[in-house]
């Protein structure tokens, strides 16, 4: 299976990417420490993959200082169908992410993108989704697309088979930290929940259920992932155990996001069997995931 690669510019920027300010939209709680803001970005939302990402930092401030990446979660239309801004997720884990959280409708936060690439275009069969924390959000976009109920890229990405099944394998300390589930399930796919404390779905692993499916009398076509390293390395080492084609979107903290500072990089295997550095916000964040070097 071959990605989809936007193509790239020196010194790594998407060629469509632009940097300005956006106007918080809406902001509200999705689950605990959890939140879901949309920004009005009209450019970014006509061009924008499924699994790439942007940057956003406070505009006119020094403190913090660079900006975080943030993945795409989904696109918004004005009343006329035409893209009119995105949306995306976290989790109130820092100093960027608390300061976020007092952000009210109006506001205005600096916003450039959008970066690296996304996640292929996808297979026939069943594709399987396994996230794990904050890992969903890169994934709404991802499975309306693939049904083609929405469009992304200028121009849009053409969906020439849609998949025969769609599983979200979704993983979360409890309950209290499920977040977006509703959406994804007005979407009709198949949704497997897995809790640490069993408060809901299957108690244990997330790699538990997508070992379920693996056993399944038809394999599925492909496995896409994102979530924390560790469960990401696990999910890597089942589907390359179960010969399944497998791609990961990496959460490496970055500095710049387009290639100059070199603070993102993970280990790549090469055909030769060696490794060498990659840049996470430029090569990736989505690696097949059997090129990634695990530490």
């Amino acid at each position: 299976m071959t990605a989809v690669m936007p193509e790239l510019c020196l010194p790594g920027l998407v060629r469509t990417a632009t940097q300005s300010r956006a106007t918080v939209v809406e902001h509200e709680l999705m689950a605990r420490n959890t939140w879901r803001m949309r920004l009005q970005a009209p450019q970014m939302a006509r061009t924008i993959l499924p699994g790439q990402f942007f940057m956003i930092r406070f505009p006119d401030r020094s403190d913090p200082l660079l900006g975080r990446p943030f993945a795409l979660y989904d696109i918004y239309c004005d009343n006329s169908g035409q893209p009119a801004g995105i949306e995306f997720g976290y989790v109130v884990v820092g100093k960027m992410t608390s300061l976020f959280e007092s952000l009210k409708p109006g506001d205005e936060v600096e916003l450039w993108g959008p970066l690296g690439n996304g996640f292929p275009l996808p297979p026939a069969g069943h594709l399987v989704i396994v996230a794990g924390g904050i890992g969903q959000t890169p994934f709404l976009a991802v499975i309306r697309e693939a049904l083609r109920r929405r469009a992304y890229g200028t121009p849009a990405r053409q969906i020439t088979q849609v998949p025969s099944r769609i599983t979200l394998c979704y993983g979360v300390r409890s309950q209290e930290y499920l977040a977006g589930v509703a959406e994804f399930e007005q979407e009709g796919i198949d949704i497997r929940i897995a809790t640490d404390d069993g408060s809901v779905g299957h108690r244990g692993f997330v790699t538990d259920l997508l070992k379920e499916i693996i056993a399944e009398p038809v394999p599925p076509a492909a496995v896409y992932c994102c979530g924390p390293e560790p469960m990401m390395h696990a999910v890597s080492q089942v589907t390359t155990t179960a010969g399944l084609p497998c791609w990961l979107s990496l959460e490496t903290p970055m500095a710049c996001g387009f290639g100059a500072c070199f603070s993102c990089v993970t280990k790549i295997r090469q055909d030769d069997g060696t490794w060498d550095y990659r840049r996470v916000c430029v090569e990736g964040p989505v690696f097949p995931a059997d090129q990634i070097v695990f530490d």
